[in-house]
């Protein structure tokens, strides 16, 4: 397998090993088992997927991860607490009760490893003192499942007890796929936004974060021009507050930025859609299932991890 393929890869891979072809259904079962390699039979529940695959081999699952944090208790802990949400160091590290020269050196670590990657803000704030600490994400997904809800829960997993481990994950599987969607967003547009910005494309493209503001998507151009984004899961339309809070977002950190983009999994209403902007783009669940079109044994990576 290359090197770190992007997310974007791995999902492409795992919905065509699995001929899953649904957009939602490859999301939801790629938030769990995706770079593993496993083969993945979705006509089976989710659920009963993780007890014959993962629960019933804990053992051997245990020992393989040892080989990565080697039972390191702060390796496990700062793991866990960042699967489960708080993703920027200094508060990670704050939880787990450890110091920064102690916590700078396990992320730093556990980083080579390739089971977290930063995600570094595109801009750093304009005003001193309002950086906030380096984000860190999840290489891959299902070690981000592992450590958001087997490890926590491992004596009770090990007794052959599974009742705790169903209790925390039922709280957790209804919001766990959002964080891997808005990653995926990110992909779409570039992908949206690129024959637009042809003369002036995108140069790099990731988060905005300071110790005030927080915007999902923030994307530079090679003449400096800026791109945010928002996105927005809930079941009712995005309304034109959504746009009206990314800009006053953006005026709030000072960015220049040119253009917008919005994602809304169930679309917009009438009258963010009458909205004539030429700098907004408007992007919605049809839009990111574009992301599995024209799938073939070309987009199949080759993993070495052990089949389950």
């Amino acid at each position: 397998m290359s090197k770190r393929p992007t997310l974007l890869q791995h999902f492409r891979s795992f919905a065509y090993q699995n001929n899953i072809k649904d957009f939602d259904k490859a999301l939801e079962y790629f938030t769990v088992f995706g770079g593993t390699g496993w083969d993945v039979d979705a006509s089976k529940s989710l659920d009963g997927l993780i007890e014959e695959k993962v629960l019933r081999n804990y053992e051997p699952l245990h020992k393989s991860m040892t080989r990565y944090t080697h039972n390191n208790p702060v390796y496990h802990n700062l793991l866990s607490i960042v699967a489960l949400g708080v993703e920027h160091e200094q508060e990670a590290f704050k939880k787990a009760k450890v110091g920064r020269d102690r916590g700078e050196e396990a992320i730093d670590y556990l980083e080579t490893k390739s089971l977290l990657k930063f995600d570094l803000s595109v801009e750093e704030p304009l005003k001193e003192g309002d950086g906030k600490s380096d984000r860190v994400l999840f290489e891959l997904p299902f070690m981000r499942f592992w450590f958001a809800a087997i490890s926590p829960n491992y004596k009770s997993i090990s007794d052959g007890d599974f009742a705790e481990f169903s209790q925390k994950w039922n709280q957790l599987k209804g919001n766990f796929s959002i964080l891997l969607s808005n990653l995926l967003v990110r992909e779409l547009v570039q992908q949206s936004v690129a024959e637009k910005f042809a003369d002036d494309p995108i140069v790099s493209i990731g988060s905005y974060y300071d110790k005030h503001v927080q915007i999902e998507i923030l994307a530079k151009r090679k003449s400096g021009k800026m791109l945010a984004g928002e996105c927005k899961y809930s079941k009712e339309a995005a309304n034109i507050n959504m746009f009206n809070s990314l800009k006053e977002k953006c005026k709030k950190a000072e960015l220049n930025v040119a253009d917008y983009v919005l994602f809304s999994k169930n679309g917009f209403s009438s009258e963010i859609e009458e909205t004539k902007d030429a700098d907004l783009t408007l992007l919605a669940h049809t839009h990111l299932a574009s992301l599995l079109d024209n799938l073939s044994e070309d987009n199949l990576l080759v993993y070495k991890n052990k089949k389950y």
